[in-house]
């Protein structure tokens, strides 16, 4: 296995990887260093837990770095990250400064995202940025007010790509790019559907095409998948009785909505559990509260939907939990991709109900798995049928669409009564 110092990057960044535990690049940093690192595009797909976010920070400070001469004035823009969050924005802020500890003089990266005041990032940037990390929205208003310019930057990366145009970003994605001029793109994505597929081919210039297989991951014995069967009205009686039961430190709840990732906090709380709540419904000071009492172990318990699916990375998580299953199978990987980190062990906990048998099927189908249905003594499921109809695939209503005998009889009956 190839260690860090065969891939080109300088003695202080070797010396601020290792002091973050960085012992062996991981698939993704051996494929991606290299190809940035001699100024190539690169279009990456690469899963949650890959170690994605060190592949193109490292290279990026190692280019920036080599050139970064006596300070001007102003500094310029040379590198821009766009990311589709603003936990996500913050995470890659950390890991610029943090792996760039070392270098001398220091790169200056600074954080841009929406949700709180623009005044203090405006004068982070006073004097200008080697780098920036920003949602679209907010890098848009920052430019609006003259406190960034984009015509100097060298490298351009569009991290999590798919959520980016999810999530409405197309628009300010294609008015960014009118501003900038001729740069190094790096595009990575944990799918690709066709606007993906249609945005790369529009940015990249003969890209190198990384992908780690997300299914493969899965197969990996770090991270012990189970699917307990529940009621869904017992669910959070249940997830009590598993903290008391396995004693995890900390523990990550998955939830279908806001709604309820404040019920089942208050809940918790109730039966004096620490307990935070992280969705878009809080204000941005909230959310960041929120993630370092968790990060930090102050909170046992932090209720996420699925804003908290991607990006983030949470030292020694050794629990994650669907308490609601994802509403698509892809987000089942970046769900359960919070935990197992950095080579740590961890548990991925889903509960079925009647309700959700048919989805956590379709997951494991498309992520080529079988699990065993465990039932937790005291918490057996009593509710054995659905109680709303499941949705076929084509459309239809499994168990509620009408047979041809069904039809004629229903005719023949009209008939008579005519």
């Amino acid at each position: 296995m190839q260690n860090f110092g065969a891939l080109g990057l300088s003695a202080p960044l070797l010396r601020a990887a290792s002091d973050l535990g960085y012992l062996e690049p991981t698939p993704i940093q051996l494929a991606a260093i290299p190809e940035v690192l001699a100024g190539r595009d690169v279009r990456g797909l690469a899963q949650t837990g890959s170690g994605k976010t060190a592949a193109f920070v490292l290279p990026i400070l190692e280019t920036l770095a080599r050139d970064v001469g006596e300070s001007p004035p102003r500094r310029p823009l040379r590198a821009l990250v766009l990311v589709p969050t603003r936990e996500l924005a913050a995470q890659i802020g950390e890991a610029f400064a943090d792996l760039g500890r070392h270098l001398t003089p220091r790169l200056k990266a600074c954080v841009a995202v929406g949700g709180v005041s623009i005044n203090p990032q405006m004068m982070a940037l006073r004097g200008g940025a080697d780098i920036v990390v920003a949602t679209p929205g907010r890098l848009l208003d920052l430019v609006a007010q003259n406190a960034l310019r984009l015509g100097d930057v060298e490298i351009l990366v569009l991290d999590e790509a798919d959520r980016l145009l999810s999530l409405g970003f197309a628009e300010e994605l294609a008015r960014i790019l009118a501003l900038l001029e001729r740069r190094q793109n790096l595009l990575f994505s944990a799918t690709f559907p066709p606007a993906v597929r249609a945005l790369a081919e529009e940015l990249l210039d003969d890209p190198v095409r990384i992908a780690i297989d997300a299914s493969e991951s899965l197969g990996e014995p770090l991270v012990v998948q189970r699917a307990i069967e529940v009621d869904a009205p017992r669910r959070t009686m249940l997830l009590r009785h598993l903290l008391a039961t396995h004693a995890w430190s900390h523990v990550l709840v998955f939830v279908a909505s806001q709604h309820t990732a404040d019920h089942v906090v208050d809940k918790l709380k109730r039966a004096h559990l620490t307990a935070a709540a992280i969705h878009g419904g809080l204000s941005q000071t909230a959310r960041t509260e929120a993630l370092a009492s968790f990060k930090a172990k102050r909170v046992q318990v932090l209720v996420a939907t699925d804003l908290a699916a991607r990006g983030l990375d949470i030292a020694q998580l050794p629990a994650v939990v669907n308490y609601d299953l994802p509403r698509s199978a892809v987000d089942y990987l970046h769900r359960i991709g919070r935990t197992a980190r950095a080579g740590e062990a961890g548990t991925a906990v889903s509960f079925v109900s009647a309700d959700t048998d048919a989805q956590f099927r379709l997951i494991e189908r498309r992520h080529h798995l079988s699990l065993e249905r465990e039932r937790i003594p005291g918490f057996e499921p009593v509710l054995l049928e659905p109680t709303v109809p499941v949705r076929d695939p084509h459309g239809g209503v499994k168990g509620k669409r009408k047979s041809k005998k069904d039809k004629l009889r229903e005719a023949g009956a009209r008939d008579k009564r005519g």
